[in-house]
């Protein structure tokens, strides 16, 4: 019995020595490499739920594992994650040191894979956290200001509308010039057909405007050859990867965030009050030799004295805006889970103008066994956006102040006596329907299997679907809908892309000294468009609006299409790393395009690059405050074939003849063939240096790159008498040929500073970028390419892209002087020109000027501020140099007394104020394309500013919350700029690279204000 027992004592002591007690614990403390205690730090036990946080002199205690050893993992934000063993309890506490992170071993997204950033010999630029947390609608607008040579301009201030990027220059003419996107894998159609069903008239919605911004993980930009080459022909415009959040091993959160917010218009325009018009409209009949007569009106006064209608004011309101997001992440040994939903509503800075939005993500990642690994994330969304009528900003601006806006019987006026574009525009805006629905579904799976040790298998397979539904209805009570007694239009789109991509890779340290990664494979992509129109008029009542379009009598034609296009494509990219010392990557991409013709349908797109670590040399190991100095160099082509499908085809268009009085149908050629179109081509070469001092404490990036585009895809206007033409507009007809070229070359600086690292952190981001972009050549006897007489663009050889063409302004004409105008005014007060040919008139031919419009340089400066919770992020960013022809002040400024007019026209020319530059009020309602509405776009904004404060990790750990933001922000906070439109940040044809710097009508951006909070648990 004796022996029993004592059995069972050392059977005790035993298992008391392997096993700890439940109440045992484990203390210590987190330091940085000073000493001093990081607060904040989490302590998970790996592989179990059992966490804390350390408090704010980086002391924890945790409940120690039943079982030694164990193993903690230590993770702060901005410090290398590390795990410690613990094999016993200790009467000392813990006591770990945590490294900064090292810049250089952040792993960045490439092209079908991914690499630290040590190792690449491209040209690849990521969004930092502090600009990808602002709470904005499309993820375009956070590489405004953060990434070195994007150029992002909001094309409309509409909800959920247009945004322009260009990455390194404009490339294209008349092809697409944005860069492409992948999400989580899958390139995406970024046109604005696939989302738009040709129905609403208006500002386009933003076909990326589906993507919740707070899913997002990272943001990756390639921009030179060796980057983008791997994606081939649409590599060209560069490469935006956006990765969004998943789950990460033994560790789960929930996560909510939410903001609420008031937009308003960042300004209004200074217009003439009803007196001050009504004398101008007088003015300018008694100089045009007429007599003024106040037109006879039914329903409602004419105000001739006072301040009449601010119709501004009416249309622009203090809009609200409110996004809630959930966010569910968690991961096991195996798997790996996210999950999240978000719902926006964005009341727009226009009456009646919204964009709502509804998303949901579905990410995981499960590893089956030790070899096969599966993959997927889904993503859908339905967005609602009602949207400004077309010219309803010019109608606001231009509609007389003397019209009311309302009747005496309390209705809205209908019919206007003056000459303007809407008789009424709050009538329009309030009951004109500008509606389009879309649904999108974005997903892709894949499974990988580990063939050997590092050789690894891929397969992808994924889809892209757009459903896009469009409404319009044009009522009876309005002034557009009167004559048709009701237009009522309905579309939609129907879009399907599917994707499958076959990959092989080989990523393996082959000793110390030898590392190598590499990728091969196939890839095939098909898209498919169906869409149909259906118009009726005629109503007897607007009670069904468009929902009823058979109880039109007057009858519409109907139209309905379909479109598709295929790309194949073989790839190979080999990275090669030599002592950590000398990198080396060689890229091939060929693509088959179903868009060219049959002999040019493959495109073959090689790249090159070259690393050296200049600071891991042996003769640099003494410089101890350089911790990076490295040397790149690119070169290699890539390409574009963003046009619309069948152009190398000839087409038939349908005609209506008449036979006996009877209309039959028939079908006539309308383009010719082009068999040899195919690949524009864009060659760069690249010449990159990155430096890190003081331990990655100071980075520096910067990059010198040469791009030449040829072969472009340019449109060309067929001579009506070759009979191709269309039978609506009696215009030539226009086909694809690959004629001229464009190059762009540029200086692109990055800097990443940590200035301070103590209790008070402070780091700053610093961009700057300039580029020079010419067309060198636009075919053969071709010098310059005008779209249209009515604009005042034009691409010229030896000039940017986005220039003028424009009569030279003289002041006006004074008493004595010799009239040199067009315009009909030749007398003293008219506008004088110059006659740059010295023929004695001005024609067309021989006196307008091209005037380049280039933008110098662009900038972005963040700083980020952290003090014991307290957070404080400001960021300015700048364009310089840049030129917008100001449509909206040439139409003001007419005087004609049709419409209304700035205030400028106060100072107007007349015999007792003849020193001034502003002709006088004269009936001649023709604009004179000219110098004068040409001004300075050159602007500097506080883009965003936001002050927030965090509650401390250990007092939250004890309700088990992980972490609690809350914060206040502001967008567009304040700009400085000379430029008197509504916003120097707009081009109304961003979409059109020759017509850009144009501001025509446009949405007006906003400046807004949210409060917020992000509650983890």
């Amino acid at each position: 019995m004796k022996n029993i027992y004592l059995i069972a004592l050392l059977g005790t002591i035993v298992f008391a020595s392997t096993f700890a007690h439940a109440q045992d614990i484990i203390t210590g403390v987190v330091k940085d490499e000073t000493g001093m205690g990081l607060p904040g730090a989490t302590i998970i036990e790996k592989g179990m739920s059992k966490n804390t946080v350390t408090d704010l002199d980086g002391k924890f205690s945790i409940a120690a594992s039943k079982e030694f050893p164990f193993t903690l993992q230590i993770n702060i934000t901005g410090f290398q994650q590390q795990e410690i063993e613990i094999y016993e309890l200790a009467a000392e506490p813990v006591e770990v040191v945590l490294k900064t992170a090292n810049l250089l071993n952040e792993v960045v997204v490439i092209g079908y894979g991914e690499q630290k950033r040590k190792d690449i010999t491209g040209s690849v630029s990521s969004v930092p956290i502090e600009i990808k947390s602002q709470p904005v609608v499309s993820v375009e607008r956070l590489l405004q200001g953060s990434i070195a040579g994007a150029t992002v301009t909001q094309t409309s201030g509409q909800p959920g509308g247009g945004v322009s990027v260009q990455i390194r220059g404009s490339n294209s003419i008349t092809a697409g010039s944005d860069p492409l996107y992948v999400i989580d894998g899958f390139p995406i159609n970024n046109e604005y057909g696939v989302s738009d069903a040709g129905v609403t008239a208006g500002s386009k919605i933003n076909p990326l405007s589906f993507l919740n911004t707070a899913d997002i993980e990272s943001i990756d930009v390639l921009k030179d050859a060796s980057a983008t080459a791997i994606y081939g022909s649409r590599g060209a415009n560069g490469v935006v990867i956006i990765t969004t959040k998943g789950g990460s091993k033994n560790k789960s959160s929930i996560t909510y965030e939410s903001y609420f917010g008031r937009q308003e218009v960042i300004r209004t325009l200074p217009l003439m009050n009803a007196g001050e018009w009504w004398q101008l409209r007088k003015d300018a009949a008694v100089n045009s030799g007429k007599t003024p007569v106040l037109p006879g009106v039914i329903g409602f006064t004419l105000d001739t004295t006072g301040a009449g209608t601010d119709w501004q004011a009416a249309a622009f309101r203090k809009a609200t805006q409110q996004s809630h997001s959930i966010s569910i992440l968690s991961g096991s040994d195996k798997t790996r889970l996210g999950i999240s939903a978000n719902y926006l509503k964005q009341n727009g800075v226009l009456q009646n103008t919204d964009f709502n939005r509804l998303s949901a993500r579905f990410n995981i990642d499960h590893s089956y066994n030790d070899k096969l690994r599966f993959t997927s994330s889904i993503t859908g969304s339905h967005t609602k956006a009602n949207v400004a009528p077309a010219s309803v900003v010019s109608a606001l601006v231009l509609t007389p102040p003397s019209l009311p806006i309302y009747q005496e019987d309390g209705k809205f006026v209908r019919f206007s006596p003056f000459e303007t574009v809407y008789a009424n525009p709050i009538n329009s805006l309030y009951n004109q329907l500008n509606q389009t629905i879309t649904n999108r579904f974005l997903g892709n799976i894949s499974a990988e299997y580990t063939i050997i040790e590092g050789l690894k298998a891929k397969v992808l397979v994924g889809a892209d679907v757009v459903d896009n539904k469009q409404n319009r209805y044009l009522p009876i009570s309005t002034y557009e809908g009167t004559a048709l007694n009701g237009n009522a239009l309905v579309g939609s789109i129907f879009t399907a892309n599917w994707l499958n991509e076959n990959t092989l890779s080989y990523d393996k340290e082959l000793n110390d000294k030898n590392r190598i990664n590499a990728v091969i494979g196939f890839t095939a992509q098909q898209s498919q468009s169906k869409g149909a129109i259906a118009e009726a008029a005629g109503f007897s009542s607007d009670a069904f609006g468009y929902n009823n379009l058979g109880t039109g009598i007057t009858n519409r034609t109907p139209g309905s299409s379909s479109t598709d296009f295929a790309l194949a494509s073989y790839l190979g990219r080999i990275n090669y790393v030599f002592d950590d010392r000398y990198l080396v990557t060689f890229t091939l991409r060929a693509d088959g395009s179903s868009k060219f013709g049959a002999g040019n349908k493959w495109g073959y797109f090689p790249s090159a690059a070259l690393g050296w670590n200049i600071a891991n040399e042996p003769f640099f190991k003494n410089i101890t405050k350089v911790s990076l100095l490295k040397l790149r160099l690119s070169a290699g082509s890539t390409g574009n074939q963003s046009i619309p499908p069948y152009q190398s085809l000839a087409q038939l268009t349908y005609y209506p003849y008449n036979f006996s009085s009877s209309t039959v149908s028939g079908y006539a050629p309308s383009t010719v063939s082009n068999k040899n179109l195919g690949w524009e081509k864009t060659f760069q070469v690249d010449a990159g240096l990155d430096i890190g001092l003081y331990k990655d404490r100071l980075n520096i990036t910067a990059d010198y790159y040469y791009k030449k585009t040829t072969d472009l895809l340019l449109t060309r206007t067929v001579p009506g008498t070759s009979g191709l033409s269309d039978f609506y507009s009696g215009q030539g007809s226009t086909i694809y040929q690959n004629v001229g070229a464009v190059s762009n070359k540029g200086f692109e600086l990055a800097v990443n500073s940590q200035n301070l690292t103590g209790d008070l952190k402070w780091n700053s981001i610093f961009i700057f970028a300039r580029n020079t972009n010419k067309i060198l050549d636009l075919g053969e006897g071709v010098n310059q390419y005008i779209p249209s007489s009515s604009a005042p663009s034009i691409a010229k050889v030896g000039h940017p892209l986005g220039s003028f063409i424009v009569y030279k302004t003289d002041g006006v004409i004074q008493d004595g002087e010799t009239a040199l105008t067009p315009q009909a005014n030749k007398g003293p007060g008219g506008q004088q020109f110059k006659d740059l040919d010295g023929d004695g008139k001005i024609t067309q031919a021989g006196d307008r000027e091209v005037i380049d419009n280039q933008i110098r340089f662009t900038a972005g400066l963040t700083n980020t501020f952290n003090y014991k919770g307290f957070d404080l992020a400001v960021f300015f960013q700048t364009s310089v140099g840049g030129k917008l022809y100001n449509v909206n002040r040439a139409n003001l400024e007419l005087g004609t007394g049709y419409t209304n007019a700035s205030r400028a026209l106060l100072n107007r020319y007349s015999p007792t104020n003849t020193d001034t530059d502003v002709k006088e009020a004269y009936q001649d309602p023709a604009i004179t394309i000219s110098d004068r509405f040409i001004e300075d776009a050159t602007y500097y904004r506080l883009k965003n500013i936001s002050f927030g404060y965090s509650l401390p990790k250990a007092l939250l750990s004890q309700v088990r919350i992980q972490s609690l933001r809350i914060y206040v922000s502001a967008q567009n906070a304040i700009t400085w700029t000379k430029y008197t439109g509504f916003d120097p940040e707009v081009s109304s044809n961003g979409q059109s690279l020759i017509n850009k710097g144009v501001d025509d009508s446009v949405y007006p951006n906003n400046k807004s204000y949210q409060v917020g909070l992000s509650l983890t648990f």
